[in-house]
């Protein structure tokens, strides 16, 4: 039986795990959208808003939103930001 992850229960529970997150997001005028989760369990997301183009996103992906979606749901193996431009 081939294990497929990008199902609408996983989704949901994507997106209870954001919704602990987005109110700390959209205090500082930012949110953030599931735009696909892969077969290897990474979820990619979309940084909306200011955080879209803050230089603190690195830091709010992965102490932030990687960190709740992963205890939430331990499928997902890696969050990536499709938007996230690298900090010099």
């Amino acid at each position: 039986m081939e294990l497929t992850l990008n199902t609408p229960e996983l989704r949901g529970r994507v997106e209870n795990a954001l919704d602990n997150i987005r109110p700390y997001l959209a205090a500082d005028g930012g949110n953030v959208k599931i735009l696909e989760i892969t077969e290897e369990g990474i979820l990619k997301i979309e940084l909306l808003g200011a955080c879209g183009s803050c230089p603190m996103s690195a830091m709010t992906l992965k102490a932030g939103i990687e960190e709740s979606v992963r205890k939430s749901v331990p499928e997902i193996s890696k969050v990536e930001a499709v938007n996230l431009t690298a900090l010099p």
